[in-house]
């Protein structure tokens, strides 16, 4: 089977094509997910400038479509090349994007399409007739937890023939290490050392995660907090709220913006990976805290309890619940599975080549249901 990759979004102005190979990495680790199953992959990338770049044995077609104004002649200039390619079924990148993947449709009608959810939303009310019927056009949709599918499917976006897949968004190259290799060179202690990776905002709940670690400090008091973190428009209040606590003061490190090359090394230093956050649509730094073999203290939402499934490699704590967050802190510490085991459930359900498998048999579903419904 020959599936094509495809990422609507184009590339910035001025971003060399193999910089985006190395700057987006979802566009090249989802491609080389699936390649790892043994199924043919090409990627299909919108651009200004037609290019191909092949890496790993894969064939990343950057398809010019500046000048095409409407989604019509965007999608003709790529159903030529998927005719071209003998394209068996199409994965594409964003619910955002159905009305493109809709023009497409049109043009090669015996084409299944899956599409892969981003973190994408619902399109406000009053554009619904267009966008189901745009859906409709659609013979699979993949999201990391089937829960995640709900805003959707309860107001009936999908059509009658469309396939659900519960599918992690991706997978991790990390590899686990010698923890004390590791702590030489980040310089993170603690029993536990508990880290952090996030965004310092609302919707990763920093101060709740803060409050519970005040709690757990009390029962764990070698308990350290490293918290690495980009954008921060609550950092003014974390500061504070660090600074006023004698049990998170001196306790909790803010490692500010950490290169990702960086963040394996701090993975591999800690104990314990926490997150508060609301919502994700899979939460890729618990896919490397797993691949590390850390684990993961998380928020109990949709995509975490896929990830960590019914397992006993991580806790879930209601969100915005710090009393509970805290009971998980102190039970974790003291009842922590190894890194190895972590790592095996990791290997099992979230490799790049367990979520190959999962995507190949969703390419054989679709293609198999499509052939059925033409004959």
């Amino acid at each position: 089977m020959h599936v094509a990759q495809i990422n609507f979004l184009p590339v910035p102005e001025g971003l060399a094509h193999a910089e985006v190979l190395n700057q987006w990495h979802s566009l090249v680790d989802i491609a080389e997910v699936v390649a790892s199953s043994g199924t043919r992959v090409s990627v299909i990338q919108a651009a200004a400038r037609q290019d191909l770049i092949t890496r790993n044995g894969i064939d990343y077609h950057f398809v010019d479509i500046s000048g095409l104004k409407t989604s019509a002649s965007r999608a003709r200039r790529f159903a030529g090349l998927l005719a071209d390619l003998q394209i068996n079924v199409l994965h594409a990148h964003g619910l955002a994007f159905a009305g493109t993947a809709f023009a497409v449709s049109q043009c090669l009608p015996r084409l299944p399409i899956i599409i892969q959810d981003h973190a994408d939303r619902p399109p406000r009310w009053w554009r619904w007739p267009q966008w189901r019927r745009w859906y409709a056009a659609i013979s699979g949709v993949a999201f990391t937890a089937s829960e995640l599918a709900r805003p959707f499917t309860r107001t009936g976006w999908f059509g009658p023939h469309a396939q659900l897949f519960a599918i992690p968004e991706s997978s991790s190259r990390f590899t686990m290490g010698s923890q004390a290799d590791a702590r030489a060179e980040t310089g993170l202690y603690g029993d536990p050392c508990v880290l952090w990776v996030g965004h310092l905002n609302s919707g990763k709940d920093p101060l709740t995660v803060l409050d519970g670690v005040a709690r757990a400090a009390l029962q764990l008091p070698d308990l350290e907090l490293w918290c690495a973190f980009g954008n921060a428009p609550l950092l003014d209040e974390v500061q504070s709220r660090i600074a006023s606590d004698p049990q998170l003061a001196g306790r909790v490190h803010l490692l500010g913006k950490v290169a990702h090359a960086r963040i394996e090394a701090l993975m591999r230093s800690a104990d314990l990976f926490v997150s508060g956050s609301l919502a994700e649509s899979c939460g890729y730094v618990v896919l490397e805290a797993l691949a590390c073999g850390v684990m993961p203290v998380v928020t109990d939402i949709p995509s975490f309890r896929a990830l960590i499934g019914g397992s006993r490699i991580g806790h879930l704590w209601p969100r915005g619940d710090a009393a509970r967050l805290a009971e998980a802190l102190v039970d974790a510490a003291a009842n922590r599975p190894s890194p190895e085991q972590v790592r095996e459930h990791f290997d099992a359900t979230l490799s790049f080549a367990a979520v190959g498998r999962q995507w190949a048999d969703a390419y054989a579903q679709v293609h198999n249901e499509r052939r059925r419904r033409t004959l």
